[in-house]
């Protein structure tokens, strides 16, 4: 059996490796040519790390994580909010784990092709096919490449889906610009607690940071306002969003102006979307997993471990289904669409509160205290983060 897998970010590799385990002749398409990438830091919670573990993986990617329990919320003036966990270990200590985002896929696909996974990049996907008996597609080149199955990991701008259903629901602006950077070698990390997320609601912005133990601190910035227009992007420098940044942070307590203004951009302008539910999730020889069916807020610190998820789940339900792809499709959407969607509506809220006019931001700190506390707790978030994908008897892992 032969499988394409269209994407080469973090749920591509990781599916080419799952359908490996379970028998199939994987290739993982990729657009972009090898060692591109962008994005900036995140966190695979230990859903997402078990799933990794499941596919053997986690080693392979291990020393370029760093460790991370909690995600503790601050306000404005420096007042604290609450905290939460990041779930329960793995049995052998391993916690959630936060990576810089092209370095993960880079690893993944790495690992994937030491397997035999035949990982391809320069492979952009122009077009998708499907018939009774075969799966295609046709790249940019002209190519075409046929398989008994095609899986889209395409993101949330999907190929796949659109191949899928024509009619298929567009991703939603959730009212956010993301940046991302990092300080280096910076006094600041001792300001931090370690081994967590540090997280400000600003007057005018939400922040995120994370001290490493090489002694850098990676940072984010989530700026409410309209999504920012490809004019405007090719306008700006880099020195430009920094200054505007610094900008943003100055009226609020903390070290977030200084680390912006000492650090370095991995990440600018970028408009957050989501993808609140999709209502087809495969035709015929073609599926999707990922954000190319489940794209939730980067709030909901769940994105890439859903995808790891799929990737697992896909193939055990391919392992199980004796040839036939749509019964495999069908239990699959079976198995996740509940969980993933809930999710991706938790994580809609959560973007909410990043987004607060000034009135609502007088009351913000107040009603955070009490949710913090009552509401979103180590223990109402343990149906997330316990979670655990499984190959079962399919796993055949070199």
């Amino acid at each position: 059996m032969r499988a394409i897998v269209v994407g080469g970010g973090i749920a591509g590799p990781a599916a080419g490796m799952a359908l490996h385990a379970v028998g199939f002749e994987a290739t993982v398409l990729e657009s972009r040519p090898s060692g591109a990438g962008s994005g900036s830091w995140f966190t695979v919670a230990p859903n997402g790390v078990a799933a990794l573990a499941e596919l053997d993986a986690l080693e392979a990617v291990r020393g370029i994580g760093v460790a991370t329990r909690r995600n503790i919320m601050v306000g404005a003036t420096g007042a604290p909010l609450g905290s939460v966990g990041l779930g329960a270990p793995l049995p052998d200590g391993t916690p959630a784990l936060s990576f810089r985002r092209p370095e993960l896929a880079a690893a993944l696909a790495t690992e994937a092709a030491r397997r035999g996974v035949d990982v391809r990049h320069d492979a952009r996907v122009a077009a998708v096919e499907t018939t009774g008996s075969v799966a295609a597609v046709t790249l940019e080149s002209g190519r075409r490449l046929e398989a008994d199955i095609v899986v889209g990991a395409d993101g949330i701008h999907s190929v796949v889906r659109s191949a899928i259903d024509p009619h298929a629901p567009a991703a939603r602006y959730l009212g956010l610009a993301n940046f991302g950077g990092i300080t280096r070698g910076t006094r600041l990390t001792a300001e931090l607690p370690p081994e967590s997320w540090t997280f400000v609601f600003g007057r005018r912005a939400f922040y995120g940071a994370l001290p490493t133990p090489a002694g850098d601190v990676v940072w984010f910035v989530n700026e409410p306002r309209p999504a920012i227009t490809r004019t405007e992007r090719t306008a700006m420098t880099d020195a430009a969003w920094q200054r505007h940044l610094v900008g943003l942070a100055a009226p609020d307590s903390g070290p977030f102006a200084d680390l912006i203004a000492a650090g370095e951009l991995e990440l600018a302008g970028d408009s957050t979307f989501d993808l609140p539910r999709v209502p087809t999730w495969s035709r015929g020889r073609l599926a999707l997993i990922g954000d190319a069916i489940h794209a939730p807020s980067p709030s909901s610190g769940q994105g890439a471990s859903m995808a790891l998820e799929d990737a697992v789940v896909l193939a055990a339900c391919l392992a199980a289904s004796d040839g036939s792809p749509a019964d495999a499709f069908a239990a699959f959407e079976d198995q996740r669409r509940a969980r993933v969607e809930k999710i991706v509506a938790q994580g809609a809220r959560s973007s909410s509160s990043k987004t607060a006019g000034p009135i609502a931001r007088i009351f913000q700190d107040r009603m955070l205290r009490f949710v913090f506390r009552h509401f979103v707790t180590d223990e109402s978030q343990a149906w997330i983060h316990d979670y655990r994908a499984r190959l079962g008897g399919a796993r055949r892992i070199p």
